[in-house]
């Protein structure tokens, strides 16, 4: 046999082994790597998703939870893995968008491919209950403005509820101390025992926490975002303007794969988030817990 007719044969054994190989994706478990800390509200929706997910696909598809600098840790560990399509990162605005903006990662969206839009959720201020120095949003700028820099909050370096309340300070003329916590509901503990003054909340940390705490105000004008808040009361309801107009008041994630995965992949993957995000059962379930 030539050469040539070896080489040809080769070459039709490989596309037939890669062609096999391709029509039998997925044949193993997933990953869905999670940029906070387990065992919150936010990772209970992502387990909902990926389990809607690993049903239409036939495979396992646990959240493995790498929580640490604002998501960074996460979406490196992520991008280190094999573009196949079985590790799948749960894109949050924090590291896909912001962090690259103040030079804490150096990848752009165009390294990543999405699959399907997962949630949002609008943020907003809240209390203790039994807090006695202020009532509404109004005297509560007014106590930290008499006592600057004297309260603190569950900021996060440059997640995106860290960047609205420091907005919201600024346009409200004041400074409240940010301190670190890898995931907003981190923060509720340490609210109830007077470590913190306040705190920003998303609708999964009020939905589990609605005993411990009081919503000062939504972030949001809209409707939706007082309804998700037991009708708690919007900035325009006070008259104000809480300058963070340009820089949307809520949170929001992509599910990705990295942008050299193959195409037929991604379309298998893309499917079965669409089929999981369409499922009535599952959208009930997000839904519950205010996404």
């Amino acid at each position: 046999m030539s050469l040539l007719k070896k080489s040809l044969l080769a070459l039709s054994a490989v596309a037939m082994m890669s062609g096999a190989a391709f029509a039998d994706f997925p044949d193993r478990k997933f990953q869905v790597v999670y940029p906070w800390a387990a065992g919150t509200p936010t990772y209970g929706v992502s387990q909902l998703i990926a389990e809607a997910m690993s049903k239409e696909l036939g495979e396992a598809m646990p959240v493995v939870a790498k929580p640490g600098a604002g998501g960074v840790l996460a979406m490196k560990s992520f991008l280190s893995e094999p573009a196949d399509g079985y590790t799948i990162m749960d894109g949050y605005v924090a590291p896909l968008v912001i962090s690259p903006i103040f030079g804490k990662a150096d990848w752009s969206c165009a390294d990543f491919t999405p699959l399907y839009a997962a949630t949002a959720n609008g943020f907003a201020i809240a209390m203790r209950p039994d807090e006695t120095r202020w009532s509404d949003f109004p005297s509560f700028i007014e106590y930290l403005k008499a006592n600057p820099a004297k309260t603190a909050y569950n900021g996060s370096g440059t997640s995106l509820p860290h960047l609205i309340a420091a907005s919201v300070m600024q346009k409200m003329d004041t400074v409240s101390r940010a301190v670190p916590y890898d995931d907003l509901a981190l923060g509720v503990k340490d609210l109830r025992n007077g470590i913190l003054d306040w705190i920003i909340i998303n609708p999964g940390v009020y939905e589990a926490n609605k005993d411990q705490l009081k919503v000062l105000m939504t972030l949001s004008d809209t409707e939706d975002a007082s309804e998700t808040y037991g009708g708690a009361p919007r900035p325009s309801d006070f008259g104000l303007d809480i300058g963070v107009s340009g820089l949307a008041p809520a949170g929001w994630d992509w599910w990705l794969v990295r942008s050299d995965t193959p195409a037929d992949r991604v379309e298998v993957l893309r499917n079965a988030m669409k089929a999981a995000m369409t499922n009535p059962d599952v959208l009930k379930s997000i839904k519950a817990v205010g996404f």
